[in-house]
């Protein structure tokens, strides 16, 4: 027993519970404090204890008292200063304390290593410092284990191994599971139980170091025990405050003495190791090892470990020790009876089923969820959470409200961007400063799961904490919750708010709560919410905290018995197979994958993968049904169809004719991107043939559909040519991309986004020599003239060929054996029968048989009805409907359906998905036709007119409030109030305001005025709809004061905008002319003509206004180059309307008016030829006229500049008409309308200011020289031939040979007569060689037509001269057509070769002068090919466009062919053009010519048409632009070399 009696110095039993103040302490707190210094020998401590040394005496004590007492400098120094240290700490802690309260936090589970769990710096653990317990229940010991500033890893080390080994001992002793905490403070330092958490660089280092210790400090035949006893260390980390990762952790050893280790046995520790001892016992004497190699005999007492075999022990302690060491049989059994009372029994719980049936709103099937949209709220996870939290990954999430800020470094955040496509926002974004529409647009809001950072982590945004959170970012999180919750966002009562716990919520201010709070506000109760936990503890803080906060009992909206791998299982499990498993896309050589994430990126598009449908468990026949009945195909119908057991799908017959010619040929074109179109009549099955295209094409191509016609072009661009390339190592294994436009209103959207994609394969390189991008676009036509398809387009008519009706009664007998409810699907028997209108009215009249007007649900389907057939693709979204009719809405399946409650009216209805802003579902008429037939039903039987419904439309504010589909609904009646029909068949006043409105005043005059009237107060700040109530009070009502009023409110919303101001020019037009009707005086009042002129110059100015505003336009248009809108003509076409009208006014006054010589004389002076004063003098009857005289001289101006004016209009036209052309080689019906207007002013200025007769013979020697050049001048003017775009002109309009000849004969004379420094001598000069090479193309046989030479050196004599500004365009256009270097061989000598060598000079200039001439008015235009350079020689190796349309067929066709390129491959169109050679060079073609010297660039029209590398060869036909020559049908041709 010596050695047990021995003194062990440090070994003394301490408790580590020390009072608050250390005035408070004892000798023994002063003892134990100085215990805890390893660096501070224990009998310092003794010493100081032996004197009586309380705390107070401590706080008074000086440093040369404690050497007094023999305690050395070193520790007595150590002693003071720790003693100061202290009291500094306890000062701070007093302070802090105040500011902030401590959030208390549990202890890590025992005994597991991979539990979701951190502690939070500061915090409080809420269990104390005790002994043993109940045996199970761990005590706890806490260690600050920091100031180590001065100490070595081997003393750290140290410390930390002695503090586990004293603690284990006494827990294995005690017969307790204890856990040893490094990193937790403790009195006096320290509140008790707070988090400090230690640094630690190693933490392998630990590991190995403690098993290595307990080796050596016990007993060897405990070892094996006592490693299995003592866990190894645990490294817990430590966040701040803000939830930041602090780079500290609390280290923690779990003591687990289970009775099948430890059974009967008790355990010693040696006080030094064993093994060293036993190696120095040589060198040392027996006294001093015994000493060393003392055994210590630890339990736990209360909050401490103590030793009960101290050296001072009494006979009294040691019988303790031998009664303990009796007792350890009784000890064991009792921790065996724990351990068995508390073996874990496995609960049978219901929590699984509950997940399923809350989380689907009772489907059970995630595919088929009553949810739409998901919003998760999370806070910061745990590493070991991530691999069980897949399930999220496939869940709708709308958004996620993510807590944790340093998400996207560890977290969730990085979890998503790992696998799915995430836009990170800030709470900010979500505040509400713009049209929701717009917000959720810009943040692509149920396109892409939105990730709100909602405790910074981005962009700079610093994290709070707890106690400042609500404070700092509160307000934001709730304008995010606001925003989420509000009706136009997310679908009332069918989104759920899931609350992901992944770590503790212990604060009753923590941000999670909070967010609780706003949502349970916001969605007034929990029935949308979930809560998830990980762990049931997790589930009581959360529980009691909300009770204690907001009194709601929470637990039945909760998921806790759950471990995260059974949520992740058992949500998976919800999927069907085709949603769970992974999509394909086909490559060159196989397929590749199609991750989630590239997918996501690609929200613009539905993309059709080659394994598509497969696996899914979709409800066959729900979907049938729904289709049959008149909703949109979906890939469902055709995967079904190809099942065994099934029909076929139903061929249509232009089904083989697309897969089979059209496909191939649109395949052989060189353009990047191409296109071909399927017409159709509404209801006709286009789109489910187009769909029918893609499905069978499918594994040839990659296929999609463009989801939504709103979409930005440039961003659906982007993504094509992502898909195009994704996954591809070459050029050699692309597929080309299918891609699917449905339902476009116009054939200008459908150019611009073929524009745009060109563009966006050459920026990617994505060229080749064959289309990379096929668009097939299906459009709706509502009349179809054409029924034969075309290279590029079928039509789809509402008839059915006798092979179709075959397939369609097959089909029709195989549904009435599946369906009982067969005779309700109306789109299924509506294109079956022909669009029979019997048929159709039938079923109209059985239906609405019952219709009354003053029933809700009436009403809102004829809302529908009228929506359908005044706007394409017109929808009513579900929550619109829901809240109208009152349909009691629930969060899960119980809910009514929209469709129930329109009654009997249902079966005319059907479901639909919206792509706008926010992606929805809606309700609308299943069969236009049908919509059509309801309309006249509503109007003829139930005496229901289109007024009375659009007023109900207008008036009622559900359908405007916060509710989703509101911003789509308000365009499309914005559009059926504003939108007009220009198609070339109809009348000019038929086009003045839009199909609806038109309708509405037949029907019932007079009330489109109160419709209108409602239209201004429901779209309160929409100046088009202010604009179309000033042209209605101006052309209806002829109120120019109330449309005045309008029009300027209009331009007070859009100041700059050219078309707003054209109507308040119009207004001032209109009410002029209107004044000018009503005046029956004739000849005009001098008062009156007075104010008629004033009127006119009011309308000239604004008609100028116009054309500043419109160019300025055209200068943003052209710059931005993100659309292909057109220059706003019509500033100049009032101006010249208005000149007109002028003309007119001035004829009804005597002045003017009596005879044909007064009239000569107001040509006069409109032409300044004479002035006002003048003609007074001459006038006979001036005194009668006085009053006009002096009237007429204030308005000198506008009339001696009327001509020159209208002339400068009429030039800018034609130039701007001839010269450009559309994009897209399209006709324009507007455009020609205003030509038309155009034609009819300049007849009336011929009229006036041309009075040459062309039968008047140019011989004639009465008439003076001078007068005939005049006369020639005249008669070239009226016939606009006096500029080079009147003679081009001529190519294209019907121009009669004799009526060009007599032009040619004009020129002649000119050119034979006038003196060449005449003024227009020059210009005449060039129209004489434009007048030949016009003839030369019309009447290549006219005996008037010069020799091809003798022009060509008109041309280089005139070229010689300097050349005046307004003619270089002209001049050295022609030039370039005439000197291109094909003609070389036609003539000997080099004296042209000069010429050659100017060409690329020559071209140079044409394009700065069309450059100063054309731009910007050329936006959204196309400079014209005039010519195509031929094979032959002479005026023949000049082709015109007309003889390109010869070749193609029809104009039409030309058009088509230009666009695809297809034209290129025409046999004829070889035979007749030349191809030239160049290489590339830059982005253009240097062209080989005869002369080195006399090389040039040419661009492609198509830029996409020019593939290859830089110095490639290729060939390609040339056309002749005012912008320069350009390239077409460009091939490549075999490298040779450089000549």
């Amino acid at each position: 027993m010596a050695n047990i009696l021995e003194d062990n110095g440090s070994e003394v039993a301490h408790s580590t519970e020390l009072p608050a103040e250390i005035k408070d302490w004892d000798k023994n707190h002063v003892r134990d404090w100085i215990l805890k210094f390893s660096d501070v020998d224990d009998e310092y401590a003794n010493i100081l204890f032996d004197q009586e040394i309380t705390g107070s005496s401590l706080l008074l004590l000086e440093k040369a008292e404690l050497i007094d007492l023999n305690i050395k400098l070193g520790p007595a120094k150590l002693i003071i200063h720790r003693r100061d240290e202290l009291i500094k700490l306890k000062a701070q802690q007093s302070v802090s304390h105040g500011n902030q309260s401590s959030k208390s936090c549990k202890p890590y589970p025992f005994s597991q290593y991979h539990a979701a769990y951190r502690y939070q710096e500061n915090s409080i653990l809420d269990v104390i410092e005790t002994g043993a317990l109940n045996l199970i229940e761990p005590c706890h010991e806490y260690k600050a284990f920091i100031n180590f500033q001065n100490v070595t890893t081997e003393e750290k080390l140290k410390k930390f191994t002695e503090e586990v080994i004293r603690f284990a001992a006494a827990c294995m002793n005690s017969r307790t599971n204890g856990t040893i905490h490094f990193g937790v403070g403790d009195r006096p330092d320290y509140p008790h139980g707070q988090i400090l958490g230690t640094k630690i660089e190693d933490k392998e280092t630990y590991s190995q170091k403690l098993a290595d210790v307990i080796e050596g400090r016990f007993e060897y035949k405990h070892i094996n025990v006592v490693k299995k006893c003592i866990k190894p260390p645990r490294f817990v980390e430590v966040l701040e405050a803000d939830m930041t990762v602090s780079g500290k952790c609390v280290i923690e050893v779990d003591i687990e003495p289970t009775s099948l280790l430890c059974e009967d046995s008790f355990f010693h520790v040696y006080s030094v190791d064993t093994r060293k001892s036993k190696k120095q016992s040589k060198t040392r004497d027996l006294k001093t090892d015994e000493k060393d190699s003392a055994k210590l005999f630890y339990i736990r007492d209360n909050s401490s470990s103590r030793n009960l075999l101290v050296q001072a022990s009494s006979t009294k302690s040691l019988k303790e020790y031998y009664k303990y060491v009796d007792n350890i049989v009784r000890l064991s059994q009792l921790r065996k009876e724990a351990e068995e009372k508390h073996l874990t029994v496995a609960k049978n719980s219901v929590q699984g089923s509950r997940l399923c049936e809350m989380i689907t709103g009772g489907s059970h099937s995630l595919d088929k969820s009553h949810f739409e949209r998901y919003v998760l709220v999370t806070n910061k996870s745990h590493p070991v959470q991530k691999e069980y939290l897949a399930f999220l990954l496939d869940m709708n999430l709308t958004a996620v409200l993510d807590f944790d800020p340093e998400s996207a470094e560890t977290g969730l955040n990085k979890l998503f961007d790992e696998k799915r496509n995430i836009n990170v926002h800030l709470p900010v974004q979500y505040k509400i400063t713009e049209p929701v529409e717009e917000i959720a647009s810009k943040l692509k809001l149920t396109r892409t799961t939105s990730w709100v950072s909602c405790n910074g982590g981005i962009e700079d945004e610093k994290p709070s904490d707890v106690d400042n959170w609500l404070l700092e970012k509160g307000s934001s999180i709730r304008d995010v919750v606001s925003f989420f919750c509000r009706k136009d966002v997310l679908p009332h009562k069918k989104f759920l708010v899931m609350f992901l716990l992944l770590s503790d919520v212990t604060d009753k201010h923590d941000p999670m709560l909070e967010t609780f709070s706003m949502f349970v506000q916001e969605l007034k109760g929990t029935e949308q919410i979930l809560c998830i936990c990980g762990s049931e503890r997790l589930y009581i803080h959360w529980k009691e905290l909300i009770e204690a906060r907001y009194g709601i009992n929470i637990s039945r909206r909760c998921i806790y018995e759950l471990s995260f791998a059974e949520i992740n299982g058992t949500l998976l499990s919800l999927w069907s197979e085709n949603r769970k498993s992974s999509r394909f896309l086909p490559g060159g050589c196989g397929k590749v994958l199609l991750p989630r994430k590239v997918e996501g990126r690609l929200d613009a598009l539905s993309i059709l993968s080659v394994n598509q449908c497969e696996g899914g468990n979709e409800d066959k026949k729900q979907l049938e049904e729904s289709f049959y009945k008149g909703g949109k195909v979906s890939w469902w119908n055709f995967y079904f169809s190809e099942q065994s057991g099934s029909m076929p799908f139903i061929k249509r017959d232009k089904f083989d004719y697309i897969i089979n010619t059209i496909i191939p040929d649109v395949c052989s074109l060189t353009q990047a991107c191409v296109r071909f179109n399927i017409l159709h009549l509404p209801g006709c099955g286009g789109t489910t043939l187009a769909m029918h295209v893609l499905w069978t094409l499918k594994e040839k191509f990659r296929c999609a559909v463009l989801k939504g016609k709103a979409a930005d072009y440039d961003d659906v661009a982007r993504q094509v040519v992502t898909l195009l390339t994704h996954e591809t190592t070459d050029q050699q294994t692309w597929l080309p991309v299918l891609l699917m436009l449905d339902n476009f209103d116009e054939f200008d959207a459908v150019n611009d986004l073929q524009q745009l994609i060109e563009k966006e394969c050459q920026r990617a390189n994505a060229l080749s020599k064959s289309p990379q991008v096929i668009l097939l676009n299906c459009m709706r036509e509502e009349s179809l003239l054409q029924t034969e398809a075309t290279g590029d387009t079928v039509f789809i008519g509402n008839r059915l060929s006798e092979t179709e009706q075959k397939l369609f009664e097959k089909k029709l007998e195989e549904i009435e054996k599946t369906y009982k409810n067969a005779e309700t699907f109306y789109g299924f028997m509506i294109l079956k029968k022909d669009f029979s209108p019997e048929y159709i009215q039938g079923v109209v009249k059985n239906t609405l048989k019952s219709f009354h007007f003053e029933q809700k649900y009436a009403r809102l389907f004829a809302v529908l009805v009228l929506l359908d057939c005044y706007c394409k693709s017109a929808t009513l979204s579900v929550s619109v409907c829901e809240e109208f009719l009152g349909l009691a809405t629930r969060p899960d399946s119980k809910s009514y359906k929209a469709e129930d409650g329109f009654g009997k009216f249902s079966t005319l209805l059907t479901r639909c998905t919206e792509e706008s802003s926010v992606v929805f579902e809606a309700v609308r008429v299943i069969h236009s036709s049908m919509a059509k037939h309801c309309l006249e039903e509503l109007t003829t039987t139930f005496n229901v007119s289109k007024a009375q419904i659009t007023d109900f439309l207008l008036t009622t504010d559900l359908f405007y409030d916060c509710i989703q589909g509101k911003e789509k609904l308000m365009q499309d009646v914005h559009s059926m109030l504003v939108k007009r029909n220009y198609s070339a068949e109809s009348l000019p006043a038929e086009c003045q305001f839009s199909p609806l409105i038109q309708a509405i005043t037949k029907e019932t005059p007079g009330f489109e005025e109160h419709i209108l009237l409602n239209a201004a107060k429901r779209f309160k700040k929409d100046a088009v709809i202010f604009q179309l109530l000033s042209r209605y009070y101006y052309l209806r009502k002829k109120d120019f004061r109330e449309a005045k009023d309008w029009v300027k409110k209009a331009r007070d919303l859009q100041r700059h905008s050219s078309y707003i101001c054209d109507t308040s020019a119009q207004i001032i037009k209109h009410e002029l002319k209107d004044a000018i009707s009503n005046d029956k005086d004739d000849p005009i009042k001098p008062e009156k003509m007075k104010e008629y002129l004033k009127m006119a110059v009011s309308a000239i100015e604004a008609f100028r206004e116009t054309q500043e505003i419109a160019r300025k336009e055209a200068i943003v248009h052209y710059k931005g180059k993100k659309d292909f809108i057109s220059y706003n003509t019509a500033g100049h076409l009032g101006e010249l309307q208005i000149a007109v009208i002028v003309t007119d006014i001035l004829e009804r006054i005597p002045v003017f008016s009596l005879d044909e010589l007064k009239c000569n004389i107001l040509t006069q002076v409109l032409s300044r030829d004479m002035n006002i004063k003048d003609v007074a003098e001459k006038d006979p009857k001036r005194q009668r006229h006085t009053s006009y005289y002096h009237f007429l001289q204030g308005f000198e101006e506008l009339l001696y500049n009327l001509k020159d004016n209208m002339k400068k209009q009429f030039d800018l036209l034609d130039s701007y008409y001839v010269n450009l052309g559309s994009f897209y080689f399209q006709k324009d019906n507007r455009e020609l309308r205003t030509r038309q207007e155009v034609f009819k002013c300049f007849q009336q200025y011929a009229k006036l200011f041309c009075k040459s007769d062309s039968k008047e013979p140019v011989r004639n020697k009465m008439v003076t020289k001078m007068l005939k050049i005049q006369k020639t001048h005249q008669y070239l003017e009226k016939n606009n031939a006096d500029s080079y775009s009147g003679l081009l002109a001529r190519l294209s309009n019907e121009a009669s040979v004799a009526n060009i000849e007599q032009i040619v004969e004009r020129y002649t004379f000119l050119f034979g007569h006038a003196r060449p420094q005449h003024d227009g001598h020059f210009k005449d000069t060039v129209n004489i060689i434009y007048a030949h090479i016009v003839l030369s193309r019309v009447s290549p046989g006219s005996q008037k037509l010069w020799a091809y030479t003798k022009l060509l050196q008109v041309l280089i004599d005139t070229l010689k001269h300097p050349t005046p500004l307004s003619e270089s365009l002209p001049l050295y256009f022609i030039s370039v057509v005439m000197l291109w270097p094909e003609t070389t061989d036609m003539f000997s000598g080099g004296n042209l070769n000069d010429r050659f060598d100017k060409l690329g000079s020559y071209i140079s200039q044409m394009r700065n002068s069309f450059s100063k001439e054309m731009k910007p008015i050329c936006i959204g235009k196309r400079a014209v090919v005039h010519f195509y350079l031929g094979k032959k020689t002479g005026y023949k190796r000049l082709i015109t466009q007309k003889d390109m349309d010869e070749c193609v067929g029809s104009e039409q066709s030309m058009a088509t062919h230009l666009q695809n390129g297809m034209i290129w491959k025409n046999e004829k169109v070889s035979n007749i053009l030349h191809r030239v050679s160049g290489r590339i060079c830059d982005s253009a073609i240097l062209v080989d010519t005869p002369n080195e010297n006399g090389k040039v660039k040419v661009y492609p029209m198509f830029k996409s048409q020019l593939k290859g590398k830089l110095g490639d060869r290729v060939s390609f036909f040339v056309g002749f632009t005012m912008n320069g020559p350009v390239a077409l049908g460009i091939d490549s041709v075999t490298r040779s070399k450089s000549r």
